[in-house]
């Protein structure tokens, strides 16, 4: 069985075609990590983020999931707010490996952020097995289904930000929005399973008729540069 978007197919992975998921929520925020004073968001969610949310539903040690498409299904909306946060920040190290206690009382500050109103996304992702599995991908397709329908998970998924909740349900048939355009680097993957510091790869990524396709891998780069820096 063949997965269509657009016409056009997605990837299978083992003969399997990828599980589905559709969340929405009121708002959210992908943080761009090159900009400084202000938090802005990504006008669609991040590979990272999708597959946060994904786990945040089903998530076992021997998988891992590759999102190979997210469909965005309501206009793309902006607006503005002032967030409390921290300046003492740990280092992508540190937070992997929970090193380091984070005063955020003594260190607030308030930032604007520039977030996502009103959004709803289809999430499409294979499932690989790790080489410790003791059963067929088959089976973990099938859990996280019925996860998915019960309405059930491990914690409340987000979108981008705790503060910003993500409902989720089984796909519909709600057509993706006509609206194409480059989105710029943006955060493919972050490997944390050597001891060092956490690898982070990144990809080109673009929005064709509302639907932004993700290669399975990322290019190998550090932070990009931070503007005003």
């Amino acid at each position: 069985m063949t997965t269509l978007i657009d016409g056009q197919p997605l990837p299978a992975a083992g003969g399997h075609p990828p599980v589905v998921m559709q969340v929405w929520g009121e708002a959210a925020l992908f943080t761009r990590p090159e900009l400084k004073v202000e938090r802005v968001t990504y006008p669609v969610p991040t590979p990272t983020a999708a597959v946060g949310i994904l786990e945040s539903v089903f998530w076992k040690p021997e998988m891992r999931y590759q999102v190979v498409a997210i469909e965005v299904l309501k206009p793309i909306r902006q607006f503005r707010i002032r967030r409390n946060e921290t300046s003492d920040l740990p280092s992508l190290a540190e937070a992997a490996r929970g090193a380091r206690r984070v005063d955020t009382a003594a260190h607030r500050d308030q930032r604007n952020a520039v977030c996502l109103r009103d959004v709803a996304y289809r999430i499409h992702a294979h499932i690989h097995l790790q080489g410790h599995a003791s059963k067929p991908v088959a089976a973990y397709r099938d859990q996280f289904r019925r996860r998915v329908t019960r309405g059930a998970c491990f914690q409340r998924p987000y979108l981008g930000t705790r503060e910003f909740a993500a409902y989720f349900g089984d796909p519909d048939d709600t057509p993706p929005i006509n609206r194409s355009e480059q989105l710029g680097i943006m955060l493919h993957s972050i490997d944390r399973s050597a001891s060092r510091e956490p690898a982070m790869t990144w990809f080109t990524a673009q929005m064709t008729r509302g639907v932004v396709r993700i290669p399975e891998h990322g290019i190998p780069a550090g932070l990009p540069a931070v503007a005003g820096a």
